[in-house]
Order: C-alpha cells, then structure tokens, then sequence
C-alpha cells in the first residue's frame, strides 16, 4: 500500500514591517497600520515674566554683585526721597513765612488802621460840631483825610479778601455803611451851621451807626486778617519732621554700607559714598540750622512785634473811642442817659469812662494796669518803652483835665467845660484834646516802632530758610550720584 508523500511542514513567510506612508507612497505599496498611538513630548510649564524675574532676583540676591546693586538702588533712592521732601517741606514753609511778611501782616495792619481812621474820623466830626457853626479846617482836613484812608484800605482789603470769606463780608458791609455814615455827618453840619439843634440829633445818629455798625464789622475784619496771619505762623514754624527723619535714615543707610565695605575689604574708605554721606550731612545739617535760625526770627517777630502791635492798636482805638464818647457828653448835654447801679448818668460819660479804664487801668495798681501796662511791659527796648510812657502820662493828664471839665458842666458852665474839652482860642486853657493829641502821637511812633521790629525779625526769619528747597535738592542728586558711584566702584571688582 503506497502512501501520498507528505506535504513539507508550512513556514510562514516573513512580513515586513509596515511602510510608512511616504514611503509606500513612493513604492506603491499600501501603507500597514500605524503600530499604536504616537507617543507626544510632554510640554514644559511656562512661568510669568514677573515670576522670571524674581526667581532672577533671588539668584542674583545670593551673589555679592546683586546685593551690591540692591544697596546702591536702595541708598540712592534714599538720599533722593530726602531731598525731594525736604524741598517740599522747606518750600512750603518759605512761603508761608513771605506770606507772613509781605501779606497777612500788611493785611492786619490795614484792617488795623481801617478801624482806626473810622474811630478818628467820628472823634474829628463831633470835635468840628463843639466848635460851633464853623469848624475849624484844621478839624475838616482830618477828618476828610481820616475817610479817605478808611477807603483806600477798604480797597486794598477787598483786593485780597476771599470772594467767600468773613472778611469780604466785612469789607461789603463797611463799603455800604461808609457813605451812609458821611452823609448823616454832612446833614449834621449843615444843621449846626444853621443853628438848628436837629444838627446834634444827626450826629448822635452817625455816632450810633459808627459805634453798632462800622466799628463792629471793622473789628471783625481785624480779627479775620489776624486769623490769618496766625495761620501763616503756624505753616511757617512747625520742625518739617518727616524731611529729618529721612535724612537721619539716609545717614544711617550710608554709614551700614561703608561699614559693610570696611569689613569685606578692610578699605577705610570708599569715595562715592562718602561724598554722599558728605552731601547727606550738609543738607540735614542746612535743614536744622536754617529752619531754627527762621523759627527763632519768626518767633522774635510775633513777641516783639505782633503782640505789641496788636495791643498798641487797641489801645489806640481805645483812646479814639474815649475822645468821641466826650465829645458827644457835651453834644448831648444830657439827652442819653443810662442806670448805672441806683444812679442815672450821662450815657457817653459813662462810656467814656469805660474806655479810660480799659486804657490806663488803675495807676495806683488797684485793678491791675490797662493797655498801656501791657504795651510796656512788651516793649523790648527804650525806643519802645519811651512813647508807651509818654502816652500813658498824658493819659493821666487827659484824665485830670477831663475832671475839670466835668465839674464846670455839672455847675452849669458849659462854656467852660466846652473850652475845657476842645480848646479856648486864647490858649488860656489846658484842653483834653491837647492831652488826647498827644496820647494819640506817642501811640503812633511806639506803633511804627515795632512795625519797624516786626519787619526786620520777620524778614531775618525768612532770609534763612533762603535757597535751602534748591540747595537740599541739588545735594540730594549729587548725594545719590556718589552713592552709586561708590557702589560701581566695587561692582568693577567683580568683572
């Protein structure tokens, strides 16, 4: 039995690989199937630039080189902060003590002397109307120049009053009330002239609106424009504290970075920064001098100065107020009249007396001393003291004088207490308006007097803070200039 030959076992034929698909396009050979997913590169994290460069800064803070730039920028904008604050601090200042100067003292001394020619010019019209029908030109020429200045200064303070101020307030009040009051005099004369006792009734009138009306608003406008220059004052003084303490800190900065260089190197010194330590030093050094040497003048300029000016123009005022108020005691003869505890008196003596009292005090120290005490005891020198004495002597003499006069009219002689208070033509007889002309020019040289002390304390306390905002600023550029000239210096070590 024959057997078939058995077929060879079956060997599997090699298979390529898959062609890629370029490939088998070039071949023409169908490309096999990918052999799995393509396997993709993972992508890096991207930082920030702001994380970049802190991650560069903190490298760069572990080396020697960074941390020496780092102290050159933080020196330099040390010593640039101080010089730009204390330029801020000091010209602010400055300015304050100009405005001080050269304008709210100005100010105050015109508000000043609106309440004096106001309180003048009503003494000098009720001393016109006691002359009889005819004034005397003497009394009419002051008069009219008294109400000329009242409105040139009414002027000047309307110029520079706030369109929302209490002073411009004052000064509209005052510029309706002026020619209000001028007219009341004007028909007051006329009356007298005709003989007419309608002219008294007038001139108590004007002297009621001065005295409620114009003297009161002028008062307040003082006291605004002295408002003022006390807060000048108190822009102008104050330690600019913040500019010294960065100065002290820009100091103290420089001094740790050459003491830092000294023990890394062993160099005593390093050049750039001790010309900025140098220009650090001048500036805060410029800074106290100057700023003391100017408080101190502005200080020496409102003791020696403003205080007195202030109560010499009251007691002026004073003395304006006690002249009209017995003036008007004869005008009236008793027409107003007012309780005075269990008695009836005249009401302008009364006032007058009043203002005596506020003006001398009691010499004999009684009730303590009036305005002219105090003026004295502020005068600081003799050319100060001199005319304060001069006044408050003919204080006393007006006082006496006024006595005699008072008991003629009590005793029914008018005329001669009319001679007794304005001045008989035969110059016969001591009047209280002699003795009140002098009080009133021994109080005008003692106020240009200290106006002459206030001006040149002022002017000393704002020449020196002179220069110092540019001069602190030009040493704070120089400063930090050096400062990182100095730490250059020492980089190039590195290089």
């Amino acid at each position: 039995m024959t057997h078939p030959p058995k077929a060879p076992p079956h060997t599997p034929k090699p298979t390529q690989p898959p062609l890629p698909a370029q490939a088998a396009a070039r071949t023409g050979t169908p490309a096999g199937p990918p052999a799995g997913p393509p396997q993709q590169a993972p992508t890096p994290e991207r930082s920030t630039a702001w994380a970049e460069g802190v991650d560069r800064l903190r490298a760069a803070a572990t080396t020697e080189p960074g941390r020496l730039r780092a102290i050159g920028a933080l020196l330099a904008a040390l010593v640039l902060a101080f010089g730009a604050i204390t330029t801020w601090q000091t010209t602010s200042r400055a300015d304050a003590a100009d405005r001080v100067l050269n304008r709210s003292q100005p100010l105050s001394n015109d508000a000043a002397a609106i309440y004096r020619s106001l309180a003048d010019a009503n003494t000098a019209a009720s001393s016109g109307f006691l002359a009889g029908g005819q004034e005397p030109a003497k009394v009419r020429e002051r008069y009219r120049r008294d109400i000329d200045r009242a409105s040139e200064k009414l002027a000047t303070a309307a110029a520079n009053a706030g369109s929302d101020s209490s002073s411009a307030a004052s000064v509209s009040e005052l510029n309706k009330l002026l020619p209000q009051y001028t007219a009341l005099i004007e028909r007051a004369r006329a009356n007298n002239r005709q003989g007419l006792p309608l002219g008294g009734a007038y001139l108590r009138y004007a002297n009621d609106t001065m005295q409620t009306q114009m003297l009161p608003a002028a008062e307040k406008l003082y006291k605004a424009e002295n408002k003022r220059l006390n807060d000048d004052y108190a822009d102008a003084k104050p330690y600019p504290w913040l500019a010294i303490a960065f100065g002290v800190a820009a100091l103290a900065a420089l001094g740790w970075a050459q003491r830092r260089n000294y023990r890394r190197t062993n160099r005593v010194f390093n050049t750039g920064l001790l010309a900025a330590t140098t220009a650090a030093a001048v500036a805060l050094l410029w800074l106290l001098g100057g700023h003391t040497f100017a408080r101190s003048g502005l200080n020496e300029s409102y003791e020696d100065g403003v205080k007195s000016l202030n109560v010499l123009n009251d007691a002026r005022i004073s003395s304006l107020k006690a002249r009209s108020n017995e003036n008007l005691t004869l005008v009236s003869r008793g027409a107003e009249t007012v309780a005075v505890g269990s008695a009836t008196k005249d009401k302008f003596d009364v006032a007058y007396q009043r203002q005596m009292a506020r003006l001398a005090g009691d010499r004999n120290g009684k009730d303590g001393g009036g305005l002219l005490d105090e003026a004295a005891r502020l005068a600081d020198d003799e050319s100060g003291e001199r005319p304060v004495e001069t006044a408050a002597k003919n204080v006393t003499e007006w006082k006496d004088r006024h006595k005699s006069a008072r008991a003629s009219d009590d005793a029914g002689d008018y005329e001669g207490a009319l001679d007794a208070v304005i001045g008989a033509e035969s110059g016969e007889v001591a009047s209280t308006g002699a003795s009140f002309d002098n009080v009133d020019a021994a109080l005008d040289v003692a106020l240009a007097h200290e106006q002459r002390e206030f001006r040149s304390a002022a002017q000393d306390g704002k020449s020196a803070m002179a220069g110092l905002p540019v001069g602190a600023a030009v040493l704070a550029v120089l400063g930090a200039a050096a400062a990182v000239l100095g730490i250059g210096r020492r980089l190039s070590e590195y290089r």
